[in-house]
């Protein structure tokens, strides 16, 4: 069996970050805030440390698109060497449609196509239920359910008395399970990051059956920002940096330690990571 490096597929990350998406423009890094001085000076340091080189800025939403296909890249990269731990047919996609009932494809939410079926043909009925069902994941991570031979194969046999239920069984599903859904944020420039939380709370109240993953993975500098969606727990599992220990050295480096010291309780309270830990993680 060939190895694959952990760190080597986070360097093959940061390549692609940096030939996509972050870039110095005017002594200015493309995820900072022109604005705030401290952003600029943690963002550049980063960049610098990252290889970063000149070039023109992305738009928003173009530089939301790129991320999100940075991190599924990196996610299914790394899940297929990690199929050992958590074997089944795994999949990662970027969810590209923006209707909020993508999510309906996945067995936990398939009800709410019929949910929102109902509600349009009964306007009092939308009014009352509103949308707070709608949720549209960046990056999904999901689970094939597996045929009644495989069950065999790995020493369980299945019959028509027993398992008529449960979803991982092909013969009772054929909808994919959602196991993780991804929110990148490349940076959080407004109260708009807090739609993260607010479909994080979604995706717990909404389903039938387990919880997936709920993680968020961005790009932003200000640990101010970070702390407003990493701190406090209930609806997202953690937040993910996409260059962690850059950030860590980046925000020493300023030499304000109430800076550093919430940094540090965000890493301590296991509420921030870095991008290398969430494959592990999935696998959990």
């Amino acid at each position: 069996m060939s190895l694959v490096s952990l760190t080597s597929l986070r360097a093959a990350f940061h390549q692609r970050i940096c030939e996509r998406l972050l870039v110095i423009n005017e002594g200015i890094a493309s995820n900072a805030d022109a604005s705030q001085q401290s952003s600029i000076r943690i963002a550049g340091d980063m960049a610098h440390k990252l290889g970063a080189g000149a070039g023109a800025k992305l738009a928003g939403q173009t530089a939301g698109v790129e991320f999100e296909k940075c991190v599924s890249n990196f996610v299914q990269a790394a899940l297929v060497n990690l199929h050992g731990l958590r074997p089944g047919n795994w999949t990662t996609e970027c969810i590209n449609a923006r209707s909020e009932l993508v999510i309906a494809r996945y067995q936990q939410y398939s009800h709410l196509a019929e949910v929102q079926r109902i509600a349009n043909e009964n306007p009092d009925l939308a009014v009352f239920v509103g949308n707070d069902y709608a949720v549209a994941s960046d990056v999904v991570v999901s689970r094939t359910p597996i045929d009644d031979a495989v069950f065999i194969e790995n020493g369980m046999a299945l019959d028509d008395q027993s398992g008529l239920h449960s979803p991982l069984r092909a013969k009772n599903s054929q909808l994919p399970l959602m196991h993780a859904s991804i929110s990148c944020k490349w940076t959080m420039r407004s109260d708009r990051a807090q739609n993260s939380r607010f479909e994080a709370l979604n995706l717990i109240r909404s389903r039938k059956g387990r919880v997936p993953h709920i993680v968020v993975v961005t790009g932003e500098p200000s640990p101010s920002r970070l702390a407003s969606l990493a701190l406090g727990t209930g609806d997202l599992d953690c937040v993910y940096h996409f260059a962690l220990p850059e950030l860590q050295a980046a925000v020493k480096s300023l030499g304000q330690d109430e800076v550093s010291n919430l940094v540090n309780i965000m890493v301590a309270g296991n509420r921030l990571r870095d991008i290398s830990d969430l494959p592990l993680d999935l696998t959990i």
